[in-house]
């Protein structure tokens, strides 16, 4: 037919084809029989086939030795490049353009793990390669690859079947030609695996060559997905299935007898028409073969094979012809039809619905005409393609991830598992179950799930959180998801997501008062450096105001006993604000003004940590850490089936006897209520999640106390090396980070706990710290500043006024001796005037500098008590 339209169409052409057909009897050395025979005897300048890619890789030598072109519409093995030899040429597009689209469908659904069942001859063998290249781009695991040799019986098929039906993959992706994969396919069905919860995806090999009317073949793959080059029906594509259908149904044809249209037909179609056409525009009219004449006379004689003339010139305008074709553009780029679009369908009854399209620019999309404004995303969701039906005729994704959920008897917060009393299906929630679902909406491919409880037949827990998760290691689940806290030596055997909970374990004690009261506590506000530090600076401060004051303040005058008891009574009084003596000078009142701000500081601090000490001694933890419990033997409680157990044992050393295990908040309250010698416990140890939502309940009898042990946190559970685990783990990140999802789970489920940061006195440490002098050591130095500053400055006025007449105090003796001779002489005969007096004018000294530097007594200290007396009556004359 398509030689008959070309020149029915182009019957001005001056050239035309004559077809020579030769079988090759489905091997190679048939193929290459045909190919010499024709070359050599017929001397043809083209040859169309082989059909299979085995068979073109022998004949396109013997045709590169000869210079005739091999136009081959079916080897579209990867394994067969154009590149290897310039005179083959593929009229076909490359097995591996599809790869992708497969990748994307793959991705859609989410699917993690998939098997590629091909068979083994070159073309089978060649795609295999790029497939599991892609697939490892997108982290989609190969756990295994299932080869069937064409010669391969139905037994030995089955018994392929029967190897993966028992994997836990239930992912296939079929590569095969039509004669073994319809009988592959009917295998499939015999075996009972094209029924619900299995997933098959076949390459174009096989969608391209079945034939639509084999109802046989079409019954065996109801619910199979396919991908194949798109073919737009165009008029002439429409005319001509209606003239082939015509001609098909001359005389007395059944339905069946009527041969059906596939995309290889469609090609070979084309090849014909771009042959034509090269052979026009090459000018080829006649033409030979340059002769080797060797005197055989074989007609397969390779040696006797001769040239083509015109073999390179036709070539050349093969490969620069272009018309737009039954199947869609003929347009070959680098020996074969360049990558397009491809369509996906599913077997549904008779029919084959197209659920979607592939291109290489916009990925998936469920109509190929779809527009994008903007920028365009590559989509892989399965919401760009209609819903197909699955094998089982059902809607449900195959290869749903079975996901192991615990059972606990106490602390359903998390997980909790309700029983139709009818049906017996279990109803699942809790906050772990809804974060996860929040998790699932964020991921770009969302697989489908099913939560499975990890009971027994009694419908009760079927082991610890151990045990489920080395079902995962068994390969009897794909996840678990619950409050499963990550722990080193699971992590052997499961691949943690990131943790989506808070962390750590310690220990819930009852609340009792403090019966031993502690007599000194009144000193524990401060610490011991800062008691002595306050009493140095009280008494420096104090001697510097008495230095000011003691010449003109008749209050901090008098005999010298009087005086060191002042410097001590007002050093201490002030602390108290019990002082009732006046201080006149200005540098004093300066002194003293800082001095009582930082001794308000010092009593407010002490008054607010005392305070609270008293307070947290009326009710206290009964024990406060675990040597004591460990010393006095007490029994120590833990959650039953969780990890804490072996903490206690391993990590604080907790004789195994001493351990009791218990489920639920009410059997935590009434154990620690009873206490450790009354059958009871002393502790609680639990991770703090559990004993928050404890406290929640009890709070007001218990607290939590002693250190926090740091864990990971909960996290949900994979298989080692799962793909799942990164993307999981990114988008807990997201769901986490967003405080208004959080709170509305939280809410939901766990509310009204309180937030671990905020429990505040209900975690009580061991030791309440001291205040210590390093909290006030700016308030010391500003003090100390003022005191000194104010007391240079004075004894500097004092030596700028009376310098004079200390010239005349002997310098005999030692550097001691004559200091207490100057001071002396200043306290005795010399009056330092402050800046102003109280009232405002300044005092007269009583004495003149001749009397005091004339005073021959100066150290005679009998009469010293005289002497100061008189001072303090001439200091009273001067304010009077």
């Amino acid at each position: 037919m398509a030689l008959s339209d070309f020149y029915a169409v182009n019957g001005h052409y001056r050239t035309r084809l004559a077809l020579f057909t030769r079988d090759s009897r489905g091997d190679v050395v048939g193929a290459a029989c045909a190919a010499i025979d024709l070359m050599k005897n017929e001397e043809v300048h083209a040859i169309i086939g082989p059909q299979r890619s085995s068979q073109a890789k022998f004949v396109v030598d013997i045709a590169e030795k000869a210079k005739v072109p091999i136009l081959s519409f079916s080897a579209t093995s990867p394994s067969l490049p154009p590149n290897r030899s310039p005179f083959f040429i593929r009229t076909a597009q490359n097995d591996s353009a599809q790869v992708k689209a497969i990748t994307a469908l793959i991705q859609a659904y989410g699917w993690q793990e998939v098997i590629p069942i091909y068979e083994d001859t070159d073309y089978g063998n060649g795609l295999i390669p790029y497939v599991t290249e892609s697939f490892h781009e997108v982290d989609v695991r190969v756990p295994y690859r299932s080869v069937i040799s064409p010669s391969s019986k139905d037994i030995d098929i089955l018994e392929e079947l029967k190897k993966l039906k028992e994997m836990q993959t239930r992912i296939f992706l079929v590569h095969m030609t039509a004669s073994l994969g319809s009988k592959f396919f009917v295998s499939v069905k015999n075996a009972g695996m094209m029924s619900e919860g299995y997933a098959w995806i076949i390459t174009e090999g096989l969608s391209g060559l079945f034939d639509p009317l084999d109802l046989q073949i079409m019954d065996s793959m109801q619910g199979v997905l396919g991908v194949r080059s798109y073919v737009s029906m165009s008029k002439d594509l429409e005319d001509f299935e209606r003239r082939w259908t015509s001609n098909f149904t001359s005389g007395k044809p059944t339905y069946k007898s009527i041969p059906g249209l596939n995309l290889f037909g469609l090609r070979a179609y084309d090849t014909v028409w771009a042959l034509a056409m090269a052979v026009e525009k090459a000018g080829i009219e006649r033409s030979s073969f340059l002769k080797q004449n060797n005197g055989s006379k074989c007609k397969v004689d390779l040696a006797a094979l001769g040239i083509s003339e015109m073999g390179p010139r036709l070539l050349n305008a093969i490969l620069t012809t272009r018309f737009q074709g039954l199947s869609g553009d003929f347009h070959l780029v680098k020996g074969q039809l360049e990558a397009s679009a491809f369509e996906i369908f599913n077997i549904i009854g008779k029919i084959e619905r197209i659920i979607g399209y592939w291109t290489p620019k916009k990925g998936l999309s469920r109509e190929l005409n779809d527009t994008h404004h903007g920028e365009v995303k590559y989509p892989i969701s399965k919401d760009k393609l209609k819903q197909p039906i699955w094998p089982g005729d059902t809607t449900d994704q195959p290869k749903k991830l079975r996901i192991g959920v615990p059972i606990r008897e106490g602390f359903n917060q998390f997980v909790r598992v309700e029983w139709h009393p009818h049906t017996g299906k279990p109803t699942i929630s809790g906050f772990s179950i809804e974060l996860f679902l929040a998790v699932m909406d964020l991921l770009k491919f969302c697989p489908g799930h099913e939560f499975v409880p990890y009971v027994n037949e009694k419908g009760q827990t079927a082991g610890t959180s151990d045990e489920l998760l080395y079902q995962l290691k068994l390969k009897k689940f794909d996840a678990v998801v619950g409050d499963v806290t990550i722990v080193a030596n699971r992590s052997h055997y499961v691949d943690f997501t990131l943790p989506y909970s808070e962390s750590g374990v310690s220990m819930a004690v009852l609340m009792k008062d403090n019966e031993k009261r502690n007599i000194w506590i009144f000193l524990k506000p401060l610490t011991w450096d800062l008691w002595l530090i306050i009493g140095a600076v009280s008494i420096f401060t104090g001697l510097v105001i008495w230095v000011l004051e003691h010449r003109e303040n008749p209050e901090f005058s008098g005999s010298p006993n009087q005086q060191i008891c002042m410097i001590f009574w007002f050093s201490f009084s002030t602390l108290i604000y019990g002082h009732r003596e006046r201080v006149m000078n200005s540098w004093s009142r300066l002194v003293l003004i800082i001095w009582l701000f930082v001794v308000l500081i010092l009593t407010q601090s002490y008054t607010a940590s005392l305070a609270s000490m008293l307070t947290l001694q009326q009710l206290k933890p009964a024990f406060v850490d675990v040597t004591e419990i460990k010393r006095n033997g007490y029994f120590v409680g833990y959650q039953k089936d969780s990890f804490v157990r072996g903490f206690l044992v391993k990590q604080l050393n907790i004789d195994e006897s001493k351990l009791k295990p218990y489920s639920t908040p009410e059997q935590y309250h009434e154990a620690l209520s009873r206490g450790s010698q009354n059958g009871g416990v002393a502790a609680i140890f639990d991770e703090i999640p559990y004993i928050k939502i404890f406290l929640t309940k009890y709070g007001s009898k218990y607290t939590m106390a002693g250190p926090v042990y740091k864990t990971d946190g909960f996290g949900f559970a994979f298989p080692l090396g799962s793909p799942l685990v990164p993307y999981m783990s990114r988008a807990i990140l997201n769901v986490t980070e967003d405080k208004e999802k959080m709170k509305e789970i939280r809410s939901k489920y766990l509310a009204p706990q309180i937030p671990c940061e905020d429990l505040g006195p209900e975690i009580i440490p061991s030791n309440s710290p001291s205040l210590g002098v390093y909290s006030f050591g700016g308030l010391f130095i500003i003090t100390g500043l003022a005191s000194m500053s104010s007391l240079l400055i004075h004894v500097f006025r004092c030596l700028r006024l009376h310098w004079p007449a200390s010239n005349n105090i002997s310098t005999e003796g030692s550097f001691w001796l004559r200091f207490v001779k100057l001071v002396k002489h200043f306290d005795l005969e010399y009056q330092c005037s402050p800046p102003f007096s109280i009232n405002g004018s300044t005092p007269n000294p009583a004495m003149s500098p001749e009397g005091l530097g004339a005073s021959h007594r100066i150290d005679d200290m009998h009469n010293h008590s005289r002497t100061f007396n008189e001072t303090a009556d001439n200091v009273s004359v001067a304010r009077g």
